[in-house]
């Protein structure tokens, strides 16, 4: 499903206004198989992993930056995609007044699981959101999947090695360039 991600549209409907990025980075997190998933434990925190595919997943990592996960396996069994980059589309202007401090360039401006989430104007309230029939939902790519290349996973110590880290080859949206 990671690979599935890339090339698809994330959409935010939101009071102040529409944003567009289309995913460029994600990483994979194989629920009670894999140790770097927060599903390897079960917890109140983790409940949402267990529930129907296209679920939100939005939770603080170091207690700062809210990071979004798609639900994606079926319900009763845990896995979900986190959503590390997109490419902005539409709504650039409302991205820039969101992030702080603003960055410097468009390339920076959603690269990152905490920046894209703080530029798509996405909160823990988000959690557990239907993103299939919500305002804040993936849409389909209107194109031909892009060309991909798997990495290992980023920012982990468990399980660091899986190349579970789908980006799309060439963009330079991506948190860390593809080495």
């Amino acid at each position: 499903m990671a690979r599935a991600l890339l090339g698809c549209y994330l959409v935010h409907e939101s009071p102040s206004g529409m944003t567009v990025g289309r995913l460029v980075e994600v990483e994979a997190y194989c629920g009670s198989r894999d140790p770097a998933s927060h599903a390897y434990r079960r917890t109140p925190r983790s409940e949402v992993m267990w529930g129907a595919p296209g679920t939100a997943y939005v939770y603080l990592s170091y207690g700062a930056h809210a990071c979004m996960n798609v639900v994606t396996e079926r319900l009763g069994r845990p896995g979900a995609v986190l959503l590390r980059a997109v490419e902005p589309v539409a709504g650039v202007p409302l991205m820039r007044r969101r992030r702080r401090p603003r960055p410097a360039t468009l390339r920076a401006l959603a690269s990152g699981p905490g920046r894209l989430t703080q530029a798509m104007g996405i909160t823990l309230a988000h959690n557990r959101a239907d993103l299939v029939t919500g305002r804040l939902y993936v849409a389909r790519r209107d194109r031909r999947p892009p060309p991909i290349a798997a990495t290992p996973r980023i920012g982990i110590s468990a399980a660091a090695g899986r190349p579970w880290r789908f980006v799309v080859r060439g963009s330079p949206f991506l948190s860390r360039p593809v080495r």
